[in-house]
């Protein structure tokens, strides 16, 4: 199963049309098309590029999304811990809630209290059952610093670009746990890192693809690029 990369799509069922050119198992297609992107992103909901969704945040392409998921699918199994830093309206949140099962936790983190109240609405239209099961929690908070009270994360995704790999977030991450983050300056060479941690703590470091994230950064920061629109 391919999904396609830069084509416009008008409906949830084709963003898995023909013309594919990122892999995605049957996973995580049934769970990225079991979440309505529209009820998180109103407007070109289902188009394959980054939207805007306020505050200087963009919801990312759903092939971006779906191939997190995929890097992070073994690590998003029934009873799992994650966490997803950045995160903005709250989709992907519920698509790796939906992966860890009920068993499982998925702590959401932004540093925009305006977005996370945003996220919360998002998931209450048609998924208020995971906050109702404690499957789900949505915190204000820095996500450059993690989420110490829910660590370790066996799967821990970051939807912004970090200048460096963070330590504190590798800290963070259980044994056999896996990151995925982007890392790079802004508007430079950016990458795909995937993180991963043996049982035994040791901790390997892969560079995956190129890409172009905004920065992860701090609210009085990303709040005040604002201005400059």
């Amino acid at each position: 199963m391919r999904l396609h990369n830069g084509r416009v799509s008008r409906s949830r069922r084709d963003m898995w049309g023909e013309e594919r050119d990122e892999p995605a198992c049957r996973q995580v297609e049934e769970v990225m098309l079991s979440v309505d992107r529209a009820d998180f992103c109103p407007r070109n909901s289902y188009q394959d590029f980054p939207q805007q969704i306020g505050y200087n945040a963009t919801i990312s392409a759903p092939h971006m999304h779906a191939l997190a998921l995929e890097l992070l699918k073994n690590h998003l199994r029934d009873g799992n811990t994650a966490l997803d830093i950045g995160s903005g309206s709250g989709y992907l949140t519920v698509c790796m809630a939906l992966m860890v099962g009920r068993r499982g936790r998925v702590v959401g983190i932004d540093h925009i209290k305006e977005l996370v109240d945003l996220s919360i609405t998002n998931i209450n239209k048609h998924h208020s059952d995971l906050f109702l099961d404690g499957r789900i929690t949505m915190v204000t908070g820095d996500g450059r610093n993690g989420y110490r009270a829910s660590a370790p994360y066996t799967a821990i995704h970051v939807g912004a670009a970090a200048p460096k790999l963070p330590d504190t977030l590798v800290n963070q991450l259980a044994p056999g746990g896996r990151m995925i983050i982007p890392v790079g300056e802004v508007f430079s060479d950016q990458h795909i890192v995937q993180v991963d941690k043996d049982l035994n703590g040791n901790v390997k470091v892969e560079e995956l693809f190129g890409v172009l994230f905004v920065p992860l950064t701090d609210r009085k920061y990303q709040l005040g690029r604002l201005k400059f629109k």
